[in-house]
């Protein structure tokens, strides 16, 4: 994914930040007014200065709060007895990353679709969804290329952007996975045993937006990565697939498949 570690660093660059190291000093004094009443979080923790650095660092330029910018959708958590062997995958926050998904271990029995069609309809995310975990791996960003024929667990939010025309959706994921955002999962969510994201702070992350022709840029970086992520994946499976051929019908045939299906690469 050399493209993508381009893109990421392009996206330091515009943000100034390429060689931004946060204060790790483990003391900031605070007072009440400072502290509690501004923010409503007595953990220490909360108050680190790499936090609040970071923060200064995003607030000096043009920023947004997430609410503002996009739509949040939460999904279901229909319960273990509406699972099965076969039938509709149900997207965990272990069955994605910021580079892709993998197929659901988990099914959605047909009985359990039928009853709730109108509402499994509604929970398919569609094409330029923004995946975004707010429990266990938190702050977890993907977005969709076509509209998905699955619906996700409680734990993932779907993000759509309200306009597409000051914020391009890839460079907002890319955003999302950076460590701007991560470390702001990281202090809201620190405080927890179990790590738990709460809406009502995922609403108020806040994300730069730099300039359009500089985040088109971006998103060409990141869109090609994973053309080629695409394209060799392919080429593996094709290679596989023709190894097979060859064993079973003979080498000619194995490069005649190969032929055959390089053209649809």
């Amino acid at each position: 994914m050399n493209l993508f570690s381009q893109a990421e660093t392009l996206l330091l660059e515009a943000l100034g930040l390429k060689d931004f190291k946060p204060n790790e000093e483990g003391v900031n004094v605070k007072s009440f007014k400072e502290s509690f009443l501004a923010t409503g979080r007595l953990d220490a923790e909360y108050y680190q200065r790499k936090y609040e650095d970071v923060m200064n660092r995003i607030i000096t330029q043009k920023h947004k709060r997430i609410a503002d910018v996009v739509t949040i959708k939460k999904s279901v958590e229909p319960g273990s007895d509406a699972y099965d062997e076969e039938g509709l995958p149900f997207l965990r926050v272990s069955d994605y990353n910021k580079f892709g998904i993998s197929e659901p271990t988990k099914k959605l029995s047909e009985s359990f679709c039928n009853a709730n069609r109108e509402l499994v309809n509604k929970l398919k995310p569609k094409k330029e969804s923004i995946l975004f975990s707010k429990d266990g791996s938190v702050g977890t960003a993907y977005m969709l290329r076509n509209d998905a024929n699955f619906i996700t667990s409680g734990a993932v939010l779907h993000l759509t952007v309200k306009d597409k025309k000051t914020l391009i959706p890839e460079y907002l994921t890319l955003v999302l996975n950076s460590k701007l955002v991560q470390m702001q999962a990281e202090r809201d969510a620190g405080g927890s045993i179990i790590l738990h994201w709460r809406v009502s702070e995922i609403e108020n992350v806040v994300v730069p937006i730099i300039e359009l022709e500089k985040q088109q840029e971006i998103a060409a970086l990141v869109e090609e990565s994973f053309r080629l992520k695409k394209q060799s994946e392919q080429l593996l499976e094709m290679a596989k697939r023709a190894v097979e051929v060859a064993v079973e019908e003979g080498e000619e045939r194995g490069m005649a498949y190969i032929d055959s299906q390089q053209k649809n690469i």
